[in-house]
């Protein structure tokens, strides 16, 4: 049986929601869609996000409202769900959802942003070394595939962003949020995308002060990753970059379950 993933930062759930979101999630008829950046509380949600013709839905939200949160549309239910790292200091953000299933593990991610100041890039960086960790201890207590999605707030190579040059001093593209990226491929997970796509100019983010997307000048930080022994599951992965609605668009893949 194959399934389709998806994973999209809408940029404010209630914004999308306006803007089609509903009947998007119909049209692609994924078995899941991960959603990044709700920015809403669960009693700021309509009963159609709630629970959408034919999906479960799941989602954690910051103590501060209008900010970040994740959400998890599922056709399926998982065999259980949890939330956060296991860390306060990170979980109040609302950012990780793990849903395991039969044959695999979710994890789906909003991490955080570290352009605002030196101490949110060092909390960034604290984020994915706890995330990190808890990977490893998955991997080595379940022999499930293991999928990693959701917006990395990180490019990983030069190739997957449009002036690698200009924004080297730029988060978003520092070094030491690479090598994190590094880490996550060290420890043996593929980026689903480059295992399809190895050529340039395909990008999931796009600055809309600068109509940046009009011109394709763009980032790929929204990613799939799947542990090196399940890669040959996966048989296609995409990025949806005609789909409107967000400065992100969806991004994707299609594994065997």
């Amino acid at each position: 049986m194959e399934q389709t993933l998806v994973s999209w930062n809408v940029n404010g759930i209630r914004a999308a929601e306006k803007k089609g979101f509903l009947k998007w999630l119909a049209d692609a008829n994924a078995d899941i869609v991960a959603v990044q950046e709700t920015k809403a509380h669960p009693e700021q949600l309509s009963a159609e996000l709630i629970a959408p013709a034919g999906y479960r839905t799941f989602w954690t939200s910051p103590e501060r409202k209008g900010y970040s949160g994740v959400a998890v549309f599922s056709r399926r239910e998982p065999q259980r769900v949890s939330y956060g790292l296991g860390q306060p200091l990170f979980d109040r953000e609302g950012r990780v959802i793990i849903a395991e299933y039969d044959s695999f593990i979710l994890f789906a991610i909003y991490f955080p942003n570290g352009k605002m100041n030196n101490e949110r890039l060092l909390f960034k960086l604290d984020f994915y070394r706890e995330f990190l960790g808890l990977l490893q201890e998955t991997r080595q207590q379940s022999k499930k595939m293991l999928l990693v999605c959701g917006d990395l707030n990180t490019a990983h190579q030069e190739i997957d962003l449009a002036r690698p040059k200009e924004n080297s001093t730029v988060s978003g593209f520092l070094p030491e949020e690479r090598v994190m990226l590094d880490q996550l491929v060290d420890l043996g997970f593929i980026d689903t995308f480059r295992r399809f796509h190895k050529d340039p100019g395909h990008y999931s983010w796009w600055d809309l002060k600068s109509n940046a997307r009009e011109r394709n000048v763009g980032w790929r930080i929204d990613y799939f990753f799947v542990d090196s022994a399940s890669a040959a599951r996966v048989t296609d992965a995409f990025i949806l970059d005609t789909v409107q609605g967000s400065d992100h668009c969806p991004v994707g893949i299609k594994v065997k379950i």
